[in-house]
């Protein structure tokens, strides 16, 4: 591979005694033209090989048939009218219509295809008002975690002339006429997508008034790095106000909606928990804590004594993880509780007595909608081989009723998806998912996608995506492999995967390629791995630890400069998983240790083939990680399979990036993988 020579600098950074080099910084000045140069001759490079993959536009045609069928959400109640989102089948966004019963006929309510003629513009966030007359509703451009918030009158259809921008992480939530929601100053010109967001702030907004005008209802300039966002209680009489971004969970606040200016109360003191409140019946509030139960519980306590001293646990901790998602549905407790990986659905009376549990189709993820006060309720559930189906749901009966089934252009019973345990390097057993064509002999000859995450909390359920079926058609084996980290199996689970304990990540992630190499599911030279974001992470540092173990890498949007990290934007949030360079020479020596970009070899040793993807509006892990991995990647002696960079323009960190795009890029990611396994394409 011919690559473009990147010009390096002298960049020398000191960090408790000892020096380390970052010859290509200038790469962090995202707006400038010698890196916007720098990406357009890096771009030619990567779409000319891709380009003469013979069967890379097989595959996007493939990929295209399969991503084109009718996707329709869970109805949503309001107001006894019926919202819901619906796809027709290759739209870049999907469209948001109303019907006056179930079995009315729809009209569209807003179709943020309109909002841009290449599909980048994406709905991201929206809220009903209490009185069902208007939505507020969220849009990012170019993939932007930046969003701007427009209002419709609902009986009109019509836009209302509010406008706000600059808002980010705390959504529109209503109050009497008008709402709450959070937003950081205007960022200076040029910068917005890379310099660092402090002093989040949570402003009211009074409809038919200007920006300029909203009331700031709180910010904390003792800190600020930290986010703050408002939701209130659906009887809008206390605005509930929470405080995260100095360690693994939040706390949370109170104020009194109904008495003219309340005081902001704070109810808990310590941020190395969880706690979000449910919903408020009657005088009870309701929270979500992992407060002194790593797996979560349900606690209770009176509106008149809210502060966590007064709280009494009401359903307690069990052998599962009980997830976030809890909802007050028609008077009873909806909860999921996750076992091995897979969720599981249970009713509980308001009193905390378990009544049913939901009767799934099969191990797989399961999402709930509706309100406290609704009778009827859905639910989405989905699998590796089974696209998101809506069942509607009776509550009392405890009897689902199939509502919408997807047509995909597939049959999932030419597939089976197995579930096995693998000891990682220290013993512990870590679940994995396999998903593949029944009949699939363990000849050690399968080509086998990788896929891992590990990290923030974050559980990987099963869950669906036709993207896949390409890989799987041909041969392949989807893994995904449960690592530490995440939330599978509550807080100990997350905290053996953070900060000090970080490389036991990498070792589970490690342990699953050699664990299906050992039992014959593949060898090395048909194994691929895939991340994103933190995932990303993870792909950068396993390679470098085993460059011996992959045939081909796609680290997606990742973070590769452990160092510098928290430099940028919101990057200073993940401390509380990485810890940071400047906190301790300990911490800085762990984080150089295994910092992707700081650990690429240079001594002849031969990598896998590395097609590194990432956008130019990426504002959640700024683009200059890629970047400056990329260019570091090139200029060492790791051998002859390419190192290419992917940098997608008008798109972000992944979030509402429209279906063309989707589909380009799955389709070069995965003729790059085919290609270099050297994978035979069916028709």
């Amino acid at each position: 591979m011919k690559y473009p020579a990147t010009e390096k600098d002298q960049t020398v950074d000191a960090y408790f005694g000892s020096e380390v080099a970052d010859p290509f910084r200038w790469l962090e000045d995202d707006t400038s033209e010698a890196t916007v140069a720098w990406i357009e001759a890096e771009n030619k490079v990567t779409h000319e090989y891709l380009s003469k993959i013979p069967f890379r536009d097989k595959i996007k045609q493939r990929l295209t048939a399969l991503m084109d069928y009718e996707k329709i959400g869970a109805p949503i109640k309001k107001n006894g009218k019926y919202y819901f989102f619906r796809n027709d089948g290759l739209q870049n966004q999907s469209v948001l219509y109303v019907k006056e019963s179930l079995d009315g006929t729809p009209s569209v309510v807003l179709d943020p295809n309109k909002l841009s003629d290449d599909g980048t513009v994406a709905l991201t966030d929206y809220a009903f008002s209490k009185n069902g007359k208007y939505l507020a509703y969220c849009i990012s451009r170019s993939g932007s975690d930046w969003n701007e918030i427009f209002v419709i009158d609902l009986a009109t259809g019509q836009h209302t002339d509010d406008h706000i921008l600059w808002s980010k992480f705390g959504g529109p939530s209503w109050q009497g006429n008008g709402f709450y929601y959070s937003a950081y100053d205007a960022p200076e010109a040029g910068k917005e997508f890379s310099d660092m967001n402090e002093n989040h702030t949570i402003y009211y907004h009074k409809l038919g008034e200007s920006q300029s005008n909203d009331r700031l209802v709180y910010r904390n300039t003792k800190e600020p790095q930290r986010f703050y966002f408002g939701e209130v209680s659906k009887d809008e009489r206390v605005l509930f106000i929470y405080e995260s971004g100095a360690d693994i969970g939040n706390n949370v606040y109170v104020k009194d909606l109904t008495q003219e200016n309340a005081e902001v109360i704070q109810l808990t003191e310590d941020m190395s928990y969880v706690y979000n409140p449910i919903e408020i019946i009657g005088d009870k509030i309701y929270f979500l804590t992992n407060y002194g139960a790593p797996k979560y519980k349900i606690m209770v306590t009176d509106i008149r004594q809210p502060k966590l001293e007064n709280w009494k646990d009401l359903v307690a901790e069990s052998e599962s993880v009980l997830t976030e998602d809890v909802r007050i549905i028609g008077g009873m407790f909806v909860l999921i509780y996750e076992k091995d990986a897979s969720e599981h659905a249970y009713i509980y009376s308001l009193e905390g007595q378990m009544q049913h549990k939901v009767s799934l189709p099969a191990l797989g993820s399961v999402n709930f909608s509706g309100d406290k006060d609704d009778r009827e309720t859905f639910y989405v559930f989905t699998s590796f081989t089974f696209p998101p189906t809506i069942y509607k749901y009776d509550l009392e009966a405890n009897e689902s009723e199939l509502y919408m089934l997807p047509k995909v252009a597939f049959n999932p019973e030419d597939y089976e998806t197995e579930q096995v345990f693998y000891p990682s390097k220290d013993g512990t057993k870590i679940p994995m998912f396999l998903t593949y064509k029944k009949g699939l002999q363990k000849d050690g000859t399968n080509p086998v996608l990788l896929y891992g995450y590990g990290g923030f909390n974050i559980s990987l359920t099963p869950g669906f995506s036709t993207n896949r079926l390409v890989f799987l058609e041909n041969g392949g084996i989807y893994a995904q492999a449960n690592l530490r980290g995440g939330s599978e199996y509550g807080e100990e689970w997350h905290q053996a995967g953070i900060k000090m304990n970080k490389q036991n990540v990498f070792d589970d992630f490690i342990a699953a390629a050699e664990y299906l190499i050992r039992e014959n599911y593949t060898n090395k030279n048909k194994l691929a791995i895939h991340g994103g974001s933190n995932g990303g992470l993870l792909v950068g540092a396993v390679v470098n630890q085993r460059p011996d173990l992959f045939k081909v890498a796609v680290p997606a949007v990742g973070v590769m400069d452990m160092l510098r990290y928290h430099k940028f934007t919101i990057g200073w949030n993940w401390a509380s998983d990485y810890g940071t360079s400047e906190e301790s020479k300990e911490m800085f020596d762990y984080l150089y240790s295994y910092s992707p970009l700081h650990t690429i070899r240079n001594d002849g040793t031969a990598y896998p083939a590395i097609l590194i993807t990432t956008a130019d509006h990426d504002d959640r892990v700024v683009p200059a990680h890629s970047f400056k991995y990329a260019a570091t990647l090139q200029a060492a002696n790791t051998g002859a399979a390419p190192k290419l960079i992917r940098i997608e323009t008008k798109a972000g960190h992944g979030a509402g990036k429209p279906v063309s795009k989707v589909l380009d890029e799955y389709a070069d990611m995965y003729a790059f993988i085919m290609y270099n396994m050297e994978i035979m394409v069916n028709e």
